[in-house]
Parts: C-alpha cells; structure tokens; sequence
C-alpha cells in the first residue's frame, strides 16, 4: 500500500507543493534510490542484527514518512522525504523475504507465496483507499476555474514556499496517508513486540539456519538470480505500466476497455497469488517457475503475433498476469533449497529486481515513442520471457551439479569399502 499509494495521489501531492506534474518526476526518481540504498544497508544489517527489531524500526520510519509526506510544501522537501520513506521500504522488502527463509527454511514456501500475496493485495487497495474511500478531493470539488494553469500555480509557489511543513489543504491527501502510516505503526508495534518476547530463539534459529548448506557455486547462483529477476520485474512492470496506453493507440480500445484491461493484469496477478499459497504446498517452487515460465513464454508470443486483435489482448493479458504472479517468491524459495540465504544474498537479487523495475520501463519509454507504431512492449516481454526460459535451466545446472558430483564420490567411497572387505574375506 505504501508503494501503490504514491501512483493515484501524485496530482494531488505536485498540487500541495504547488507544482505541475512534470517538474516532479524526480520524486519517482528518489523514491527508487531510496529503495536501493535500503535494500543494500538492510541486507547487511539484518545479518548482523535481530530481524523483528530491524523489520520493527524500518516500518516505523516507514510510518513517519508517510505522516510527513502530505505535510511536506517544497518540492526539494518532498524528494528528501521520498528517498528516507524508499529506504525503509527497501530494508522491508530485503528483511520480510530474509525472515520468511530464517523461520521456515525449505517448508516455507507457501508462507512466501503468502508474503508476496500481500504486496499485490496491498497495491488493488491503494488506489480504492485513496480515491473511493477518502472520496473525491475537496480542492477538486471547489475548484470553479475552467482550466488548470501550470504557469500560475508555479507563480503561487513563491508565496507558500516560506513554510517547509505545513497541513494540506486538500484533507482526503493527508487521511489517505495518515490511515496507512497508523496501520505500518501498528505493524511495527506488534514487530518490536516479537523482538521482545522471541529474541533468544530467533538467534538460535539465525545461528542453525546459518550453518546448513552453501552452493559451491553459490556467487554464480545469486549474479544469474540477480539478472533472471531484473528482466523478470522489469518486464512485469512495463507491462502494467504500458497496457493501457498500448491498448488505446496501438489496438485502439477506448480509455475505459483500456482500464478494465489493466485491472484485469493486476486481477488475475493478485489472484494467482493468493491461489499459489495453496499450489506452494503440493508442487515444488522449480515445478512452479518451470509453469510460470511457459505460460509468460506463450502468452508474450501470441501478443506479438495477434497484436492487433483485442481478443486476443483480453485472453493472453489474463494469461500474462496469471503467469507472472508466482515467479519471484518461487525463485527465492527455489534457490534456499540449494543455498542458505542471509540478508547481504536477499539484498544482491532484490536490487537486481529494483534495478529491472527502475530500468525497463524508462528505456522502454524512449524506445516506444522513437517508434510509435512498433509493439516495443510487447517485444520486450517476450524476450524477457525467452531470457529468463533460457536462465532457469542454467541456474538449476549450477544448483544441483555439486550435489551429484557429491553423490558420486560417495558412490566411489561405498564401492571401495566393499572392494577392501571383499579382498579381506
């Protein structure tokens, strides 16, 4: 919620600090350095430090930057304030997956599944909390003018810029905020809590978890992780980012075809989610990514080849999401069957994540309106779907050669035990 607030409430933030949309594009821009500056510090923090404490701390600061962001009135303020939230948030993603593994080790799975669940539930109820719940904001209701003026309101900044903090005019801004930092500070509350009560069995659990299994070629499994998640969420986030404005110039859809098109991408993605928690426990996290993996494959080609048919936009869109969903928390409990996972290994594939879904999407931009009348996001798509078919068998290769070159030498151990006890007889 605190990621997906940020989309339906940017007019309204640029309109607080008395700025139009294009002069704060950089909010985005510090939110995700924020992100990755908190992943990288959290994945060594949570290595050395207890996780509910950390994961405690990160949402409360998470919390305090979402209580100060509709205060903030400057737009230098606002950016600061971005890159502070993104860095709890970063520290919250790296900590939450890192934890996950430290509780349940190879059986967590499903709990993963879950996890995750939760981030694309979160991300349907944002955009409702702050537009359908708060309803609709008050500067818009009073607002008689029959245009909205850049120019003018770049001019009125210089008579509000003299307070750094100051309460919003429009209030349904501050309750959308305000509601969801009460409930990251209740989060925090219950973490801190479970810091208290469950401090020494957490250390055993880190300490044992710590000690079980390390890939031989373990830096090798964490850099092709790294790239197979950097494709995987840079094309999940062009696609969901792009889908509308595809739909209505490319295949010419209406605006509101268009919208019910990109709510049914996120539909079926959050529901497969959900669905996954059950799948995760009777079919292995490689079976899951194998699946979700042949179905992105097939239903990007048949939107490169049926372009121009809505048909088939509406069934392989459905398809797409459906297959997207289970992907990432299959790949991290994948690769704990093989390699112990601490907070630095979870901090090198959730940057890489990061990096896909800061990436992507701006080149795809510039690519897309270089050549108006190409599919370049449907391209993309599918050729982040071949990579990261192509990817996974290479990474299983590495997981599990090892463990049969152990196999054999044991193999060979046992035959010359039974040769030396033979020649003894």
């Amino acid at each position: 919620m605190s990621l997906a607030i940020l989309g339906p409430t940017f007019q309204d933030l640029a309109e607080n600090v008395n700025r139009n949309i294009s002069s704060l594009s950089l909010i985005f821009v510090g939110r995700a350095s924020g992100v990755l500056c908190g992943t990288m510090i959290g994945g060594v923090l949570f290595d050395h430090m207890n996780q509910y404490f950390l994961l405690g701390v990160s949402m409360m600061a998470m919390a305090v930057g979402l209580y100060l962001i509709p205060f903030c009135k400057t737009a230098v303020l606002l950016i600061i304030t971005m890159s502070v939230f993104g860095a709890s948030i970063g520290a919250v993603d790296t900590g939450a997956n890192v934890l996950i593994l430290a509780l349940w080790g190879d059986e967590g799975a499903p709990h993963m599944q879950a996890l995750h669940f939760s981030f694309a539930l979160g991300a349907v109820l944002a955009p409702l909390l702050a537009k359908l719940a708060w309803g609709t904001s008050a500067s818009t209701q009073n607002h008689t003018e029959p245009y909205f003026d850049p120019l003018m309101l770049n001019q009125s900044s210089e008579a509000t810029s003299d307070f750094l903090f100051a309460v919003p005019e429009n209030m349904n801004l501050l309750w959308a905020y305000t509601s969801i930092g009460t409930y990251a500070l209740v989060v925090s509350v219950f973490l801190c809590g479970l810091f208290c009560i469950k401090c020494s069995r957490q250390k055993k659990s880190t300490a044992s978890a710590q000690s079980t299994r390390r890939a031989k070629y373990h830096r090798a499994l964490l850099c092709l992780l790294f790239l197979f998640f950097f494709f995987y969420v840079g094309a999940e986030v062009t696609f969901g980012s792009y889908i509308f404005s595809f739909a209505t110039t490319h295949v010419g859809m209406e605006e509101s075809e268009a919208a019910v098109l990109n709510s049914i991408f996120w539909g079926t993605f959050a529901a497969c989610r959900g669905l996954a928690i059950f799948f995760a426990t009777a079919l292995q996290p490689g079976t899951m990514i194998v699946l979700s993996n042949i179905g992105s494959l097939v239903s990007s080609f048949f939107l490169v080849l049926f372009d121009k048919s809505p048909l088939c936009l509406w069934i392989a869109t459905s398809v797409y999401g459906a297959s997207m969903a289970t992907t990432f928390p299959s790949g991290i409990s994948w690769i704990e069957q093989y390699t112990t996972l601490t907070g630095k290994s979870a901090a090198s594939f959730v940057i890489g994540a990061a990096l896909g879904d800061m990436a992507m999407p701006a080149v795809i931009g510039i690519l897309q309106g270089h050549y108006p009348d190409l599919p370049v996001v449907l391209y993309t798509c599918l050729g982040s779907a071949i990579f990261t078919a192509v990817l996974f068998p290479m990474m299983y290769k590495l997981a599990t050669l090892p463990l049969e070159r152990q196999h054999k030498g044991k193999r060979k151990h046992e035959d010359q035990k039974a040769l030396s006890t033979s020649s003894r007889l």
